[in-house]
């Protein structure tokens, strides 16, 4: 087990996916100064049930079984005077127990899941990589800079349902999926659905 620092989110974040994050509660501004000190990352850990922002008198959110490590590869003052950040997905972690400092931020004791390793786009899923890619065109996509691995049909999947406009519990069943012909047919499926994303 591994201790980390968590950042519980209403959002999922997958492996290879980026997210920007806007930071105000003091916990979080810590965290964020800690991580680039240190170069170091947390863990993106799912709402289940609760609120992201800490309010008086309510108890922690409940929390995913499941989390992705996330690090900070772009930070910068927003026009609101706000913190921005953009967070890139790593491992996938399985989140044992938590614990809350004085200052609230919440500590997770996690288990690190074993990479997955590549595996090529077969030629049946080269419609899912042409969607990838014309989404890559996109300026939001291009602002957060992804550089997914085309030759990875894991990688292909995870970005492409991160950017994707779906419900966050579906893409927290997709995150769980440790088999990639499921995972792609899942995502085949989300696309037929949503009918307009296409190459």
């Amino acid at each position: 087990m591994t201790e980390i620092p968590l950042f519980p989110l209403s959002s999922v974040l997958f492996p290879g996916g980026r997210m920007p994050l806007q930071i105000f509660e003091q916990r979080y501004l810590d965290l964020v100064r800690n991580c680039l000190k240190q170069d170091s990352g947390f863990g993106l850990v799912w709402i289940t049930q609760g609120a992201e922002v800490a309010q008086p008198g309510v108890g922690q959110p409940s929390l995913g079984d499941l989390g992705t490590y996330a690090r900070i590869v772009d930070w910068d003052s927003l026009p609101n005077g706000l913190l921005g950040i953009t967070i890139e997905g790593g491992q996938r972690f399985r989140l044992d127990s938590t614990s809350v400092r004085d200052d609230g931020l919440v500590l997770g004791q996690v288990e690190m899941e074993p990479e997955r390793p590549a595996q090529a786009v077969a030629e049946r899923w080269q419609s899912l990589l042409d969607v990838l890619t014309s989404l890559e065109q996109h300026p939001h996509v291009q602002r957060l800079g992804i550089r997914a691995d085309h030759a990875d049909a894991w990688q292909v999947g995870s970005v492409l349902v991160q950017l994707l406009p779906v419900q966050e519990d579906l893409k927290y069943e997709m995150l769980q999926m440790q088999e990639l012909e499921p995972f792609l047919q899942r995502l085949d499926q989300l696309l037929d659905q949503l009918g307009g994303f296409t190459a």
